[in-house]
């Protein structure tokens, strides 16, 4: 869906963005990185809003040149607050429909639906300039979604919210592929997010993409030969066997290991032992990690 290939922006003197390339897909996709990574100036760039080197594509629509077809199918939360003094939601979001080129009728329609979805249907008629951190944020999210994009930019949506809102801003992300039938982009430093969140992840460090993928592929320590296993009984039989085999095993308790395989080997090793050994294998999986460890291993952080 996303494709760079060798993107560099330059603001004078700083490079936000070093040749960047990758290929970024999935339903929630976390844009993760520390504050100043180039997550905001990647997504302009995605958006057509700034210079850049190299080439990006959206749908395989180049951002350079085909940047008003990209922002016809995109809606986009900025982070910093951006309404005009003394509208009220239903008039902010009716009027992003019109600058996105529905009838003002339609665009009015539109704007009702969006803030129902946003649960901001009993305060829509209030200014928004008198709305709650919260509130500014769903109604944020409304104008986003009033002209029903494909493609769904939130940059960091959860700012500024305490724990309950950002627990019900999370959970309207988190339902907008089924309910809207868009991909979600959400760019944020907050590793929690997007571990409750999304499927996939491009990790950004540095104007550097790190990492492009699945969660789940990264939080299985990217193919690194460590396996846990759980067998019915007699662990350290099988961990002697292993360890002659060339395996380096610990043995958490009587029925689980964690084994690092040696190099060009995999799980059928673990099962070829176990046979040899008597042991019946109950499971035997990747090692998985937390986001968080998986996330200062890939920035070259990690303990």
């Amino acid at each position: 869906m996303i494709e760079l290939a060798h993107v560099t922006v330059r603001y004078g003197s700083v490079e936000a963005l070093s040749d960047v390339t990758a290929t970024i897909e999935g339903r929630v996709i976390g844009l993760l990185g520390p504050n100043g990574a180039g997550k905001s100036t990647l997504l302009k760039v995605l958006l057509g809003l700034t210079e850049f080197s190299g080439d990006a594509r959206v749908w395989d629509l180049s951002c350079r040149t085909d940047a008003l077809r990209i922002r016809d199918r995109i809606g986009y939360m900025p982070e910093r607050d951006s309404y005009l003094a003394d509208l009220n939601a239903v008039e902010m979001c009716a009027y992003a429909g019109e600058l996105g080129g529905l009838p003002r009728h339609e665009a009015m329609q539109r704007a009702h639906e969006a803030l129902y979805y946003a649960g901001l249907e009993d305060k829509r008629y209030l200014p928004v300039a008198g709305y709650s951190t919260g509130l500014k944020q769903r109604v944020k999210l409304a104008q986003a979604l009033v002209h029903d994009p494909k493609l769904l930019f939130l940059d960091e949506p959860t700012n500024g919210l305490d724990p309950r809102a950002r627990d019900e801003m999370l959970a309207l992300i988190e339902d907008l592929p089924a309910r809207r039938g868009c991909t979600v982009v959400l760019s944020t430093h907050l590793l929690a997010d997007v571990d409750r969140v999304c499927d996939a992840v491009a990790i950004l460090q540095s104007g550097h993409i790190r990492y492009s993928g699945s969660i789940a592929a990264l939080r299985s320590g990217g193919g690194d030969g460590v396996y846990d296993v759980g067998v019915k009984r007699d662990a350290p039989a099988l961990a002697q066997r292993l360890a002659a085999a060339g395996c380096r095993v610990d043995v958490r308790d009587p029925l689980h290991l964690e084994v690092a395989l040696p190099a060009g080997a995999d799980a059928r090793l673990v099962l070829h032992h176990a046979r040899d050994a008597g042991v019946q294998v109950r499971h035997i999986a990747p090692r998985t990690v937390s986001l968080e460890t998986a996330f200062l291993r890939e920035i070259g952080a990690a303990p």
